[in-house]
């Protein structure tokens, strides 16, 4: 039985939406067991609850060593407020989970790759669980956690480190002591709600700050807003510029992003899970 323990670093979630991933959980992954952490119910603000009742809710099912999966429920800004502290207090039980979220929970994944605790994993959360294809992508996770493969990103190839990152907050992390070393990694990344031109000028940000990666790769940029002018190039041609400009290869498309089609990315060498 792979223990998977819910908390919302960031953004609050609904009743709604823990019922909904209770129900599929115990319907179709008899294998695994699902907890909410009462926090993620809580809000202050913008955020579900105050910075240290996410940073506790955090810690107690890090710290848990009767938990094996930290599956973070929500996106949404605030995980980077509390991200330096929670490290600092994770004990060893914490250093053998797995940690699933993307989007803005991409600063605590990139804080625990830099710090080599546990494995930390792009997938999606909880909180899709509402609408049919939200639950495919929620599946998607549950079915790597049970040893399935097939829902991973088809490009890892098991020798290449990679990583995945939504195109602001990887912009936002570097030259920050949440920034892993991406030497010699296949970076890709994911947008959504942002202008054509915001793509280009994070894609510049981003020419300058990484370092040698093996490659990059760009996944889905959604629900772009329109703007009072066409920019002039297609984000594609903004990523194979930039790379070019950079001085590191353009790998094509990765299958990632805020779509029911986002695919699993370990961090690291891509693996079986070991959940549980």
């Amino acid at each position: 039985m792979t223990r998977i323990a819910v908390c919302a670093p960031a953004t609050p979630i609904t009743r709604e939406h823990e019922a909904a991933a209770l129900e599929l959980v115990a319907s179709e992954f008899p294998e695994h067991s699902i907890s909410f952490h009462e926090q993620c119910f809580l809000e202050a603000g913008h955020f579900a609850g105050t910075d240290q009742q996410r940073l506790g809710a955090l810690l107690d099912c890090a710290n848990d060593p009767d938990v094996d999966v930290v599956w973070f429920a929500k996106g949404g800004y605030g995980s980077n407020r509390i991200a330096e502290a929670a490290i600092a207090q994770m004990n060893k039980s914490a250093r053998s989970k797995t940690y699933v979220g993307f989007s803005d929970m991409g600063y605590l994944l990139a804080a625990l790759y830099r710090n080599g605790i546990g494995q930390p994993v792009h997938g999606s959360m909880p909180v899709s669980a509402r609408s049919e294809r939200g639950r495919e992508a929620v599946r998607r996770v549950l079915r790597w956690l049970s040893g399935d493969n097939s829902v991973l990103e088809p490009s890892l190839d098991g020798q290449t480190p990679a990583v995945a990152f939504n195109l602001i907050t990887l912009a936002m992390l570097t030259n920050t002591p949440l920034m892993p070393d991406l030497k010699g990694h296949v970076v890709m990344v994911e947008e959504v709600s942002e202008h054509v031109y915001s793509v280009d000028r994070l894609f510049f940000h981003l020419a300058n700050t990484l370092p040698r990666i093996a490659g990059l790769r760009l996944g889905a940029v959604t629900d772009v807003p329109e703007n009072d002018r066409e920019f002039g190039q297609e984000v594609e041609e903004i990523a194979r510029f930039w790379c070019a400009r950079a001085g590191f290869p353009y790998l094509g498309r990765a299958e990632i992003g805020h779509t029911a089609e986002n695919r699993i990315v370990p961090f690291g060498l891509a693996s079986p899970s070991t959940a549980g």
